[in-house]
């Protein structure tokens, strides 16, 4: 067997190696492989995979307790911690359908969401209890564990196994439905890294469990390969950790890679632990820069591509040294290719379709399997692929967030103040943020000093920014006092250059 991605790991630990097409047989086989090894920590304390795995089996119980069946949807709202990681594992190896909602939505919006995906429970971390009472279904406490063990179920790999939220490909944020075959190939793929695999490593779950990146890459892909996984509850708190958690392998986006080039510069290659090797960066464009700020401390910043839709891990660069700009290449049995452009691909990785939402489906996903990215591309001449261009709005923060404008800008049509608005990317503070112009309505500003005015469309931003995700939200604004450049439709133009 020989294979870009093959070929990096001694072939001794290939032959343990394969891809595992459903949840439940995921468990049973990491269970057996690494029973003894350590497999979850908080710091405090650490389970091993068969610790773990009885847990999970635990977690399963409380469910069946509630009468919830095969098929029903579960919420879970949480931060990165064990439990979350727990609780995932223990709704979809039941044959339910895990709905990941991000730690920083607001408590009606969470609600709002156990009603949106007909959430059948509600798995809750403690301190957020009390925020959601009002939730149509009933609260399950993250840290509970019942007395005794409930069995996994029997699954096919093309059932519904989690819902992760997603700009898409079209616009508004949406709902995408991964099968238990797209976890679990985007899990295979992640455990692909050059060098030895299987013996001892440790990694830190920066990355939120709602995000397929942080999920797949960051926490399924690495219990495959029998690696110790610590939480990040508090993210300020863990960075100052790394001394002590030492870790070997991170899976990371671009700000927090510069965030950890900063901090070592500061205090020196220690302060990452001397063991760390690989950092696998990706959910938005990794700058050769930081790269090459790695190189100097022995560590290697590796790049790849991919999105919710795919199960997030389509291709990988393991050759970021002579190829930094590319996204690499293609990872094991899938189907690439480039219509007017864009990148299609298809196979056991690709999503079942945005839940509720047929027209949205159809417009990403045809008939026979291809998912359209959106984004545009090319291959060299080995085979290394290169994004150069997306088609359609969607803005990618430096945190790896890809944001809707359109869904960020609806809000503020909800003033009769406003006539128009445009979110963008901007800069502040050396970071990507988001900004918003608004041009007002005339009689909305007559007769008002320009303090006024500003005072009142500050309020609007603050007022808005209150419903939204903290990774949604505007930090910069502007009053326009000249119309928008427009389409030949009288639309907002998008590029007002």
């Amino acid at each position: 067997m020989s294979n870009y991605f093959y070929d990096m790991i001694p072939a001794a630990e290939m032959a343990q190696l394969h891809y595992i097409p459903t949840v439940p047989a995921f468990l049973d086989w990491i269970t057996t492989q690494w029973a003894e090894r350590p497999a979850l920590s908080d710091t405090v304390n650490t389970y091993s995979y068969a610790q773990m795995s009885e847990r999970i089996a635990c977690r399963r119980t409380l469910l069946q307790d509630l009468g919830l069946q095969k098929g029903d949807h579960v919420a879970i709202f949480d931060k990165n911690s064990v439990d979350a990681v727990e609780s995932f594992l223990a709704v979809t190896s039941a044959g339910m359908v895990a709905v990941m909602l991000p730690a920083q939505l607001p408590a009606p919006a969470v609600i709002g969401c156990c009603a949106k995906f007909r959430a059948k429970a509600l798995v809750v971390r403690d301190e957020f209890k009390q925020a959601v009472q009002g939730a149509p279904c009933p609260l399950i406490s993250a840290s509970e564990l019942a007395q005794t063990p409930t069995p996994a179920a029997v699954v096919d790999k093309e059932e519904p196994a989690a819902i992760f939220f997603t700009g898409g490909t079209t616009g508004a944020p949406k709902g995408a439905v991964l099968p238990h075959r797209a976890l679990m190939r985007g899990a295979f793929n992640g455990c692909f890294a050059p060098g030895s695999q299987l013996f001892g490593h440790v990694t830190i779950g920066f990355l939120p469990l709602t995000h397929v990146f942080g999920l797949i890459a960051g926490t399924l892909g690495k219990l495959m390969v029998g690696a110790l996984w610590y939480s990040a509850e508090d993210m300020k708190a863990t960075i100052g950790k790394l001394p002590v958690i030492r870790p070997t392998v991170l899976v990371l986006v671009p700000g927090l890679v510069e965030v950890l080039v900063g901090l070592t510069k500061m205090y020196g290659p220690q302060f990452l632990g001397g063991r760390l090797k690989t950092i696998i960066s990706g959910a938005a464009n990794v700058p050769p820069k930081l790269m090459e700020e790695f190189k100097q401390f022995n560590i290697s910043v590796l790049a790849g591509y991919g999105m919710t839709e795919g199960a997030n891990l389509t291709s990988g660069n393991a050759d970021t040294d002579t190829r930094p700009t590319s996204v690499g290449k293609i990872y094991p049995e899938q189907e690439v290719k480039l219509v007017d452009g864009e990148i299609w691909f298809r196979g056991d990785n690709v999503f079942l379709g945005y839940y509720g939402d047929p027209e949205q489906t159809a417009a990403t996903l045809t008939e026979d399997g291809w998912l359209k990215t959106g984004d545009l591309g090319r291959f060299d001449e080995d085979g290394f692929l290169y994004i150069v261009g997306r088609i359609k709005n969607i803005i990618v923060l430096p945190s790896g967030e890809n944001i809707s404008p359109e869904s960020i800008e609806e809000p503020f049509y909800q003033y009769p103040a406003v006539r128009d608005c445009l979110v963008k990317e901007d800069v502040s503070g050396g970071q990507g943020v988001l900004a918003i112009e608004i041009l007002p309505r005339p009689e909305a500003v007559d007769g008002k000093t320009p303090e006024e005015v500003e005072a009142y469309f500050k309020q609007v931003v603050e007022e808005v920014n209150a419903t939204l995700p903290s990774t949604h939200r505007v930090a910069k604004f502007s009053i326009r006092k000249e119309d928008f450049k427009r389409t030949g439709s009288l639309k907002v133009s998008r590029n007002q250059n």
